[in-house]
């Protein structure tokens, strides 16, 4: 039993080392950045994480940038009578003070437009977020599995249908 727990144990601590890492960087902690593995030739891809603040004073990821994509964006969805739309978001998303905001599937998020390649399972994708407060940020976000809904398995925006001409 005892064998069997531990082997378990090993199992699972190898299974989830994608989206192990965090960032700390003056108030600010970054924690479950995190991709999702893009098909051969598709076009664009999107990237996740958590920031937190803890500060006595908000602060503003208003750009990130990315190696071997034409541009990044940072985006919103949102559901408008039953359809997801999706689009940039002016001026960047305040982190506020002693709070904290979460990039994810079905809402906020970092849009690659244009991927030069394909992002590969088990990879990582090098990104710069940049702060107002904090400055420049450099670090990755781990590549996942094609369907990953996040490094904990939440699958957010299941079955929604999405426009994306705005």
């Amino acid at each position: 039993m005892f064998r069997t727990l531990l082997a378990a144990s090993i199992a699972l601590a190898f299974a989830f080392p994608a989206a192990a890492h965090s960032v700390d960087v003056g108030s600010l902690s970054l924690t479950d950045l995190w991709t999702r593995a893009s098909p051969p030739k598709a076009p664009s891809g999107a990237g996740y994480l958590t920031v937190t603040n803890k500060g006595s004073d908000p602060d503003r990821l208003f750009s990130v940038s990315a190696r071997g994509v034409d541009r990044t964006e940072i985006h919103q969805m949102a559901v408008v009578d039953g359809v997801m739309k999706m689009g940039p978001v002016e001026g960047g998303i305040e982190i506020p003070a002693g709070g904290s905001i979460t990039l994810a599937p079905g809402g906020f998020h970092i849009m690659f437009i244009g991927l030069k390649e394909p992002l590969v399972e088990g990879g990582r994708m090098p990104v710069t977020l940049n702060f107002e407060k904090a400055g420049k940020v450099e670090t990755f976000l781990h590549i996942l599995a094609v369907g990953a809904g996040g490094p904990e398995g939440h699958d957010h925006g299941a079955g929604m249908k999405m426009d994306t001409t705005q």
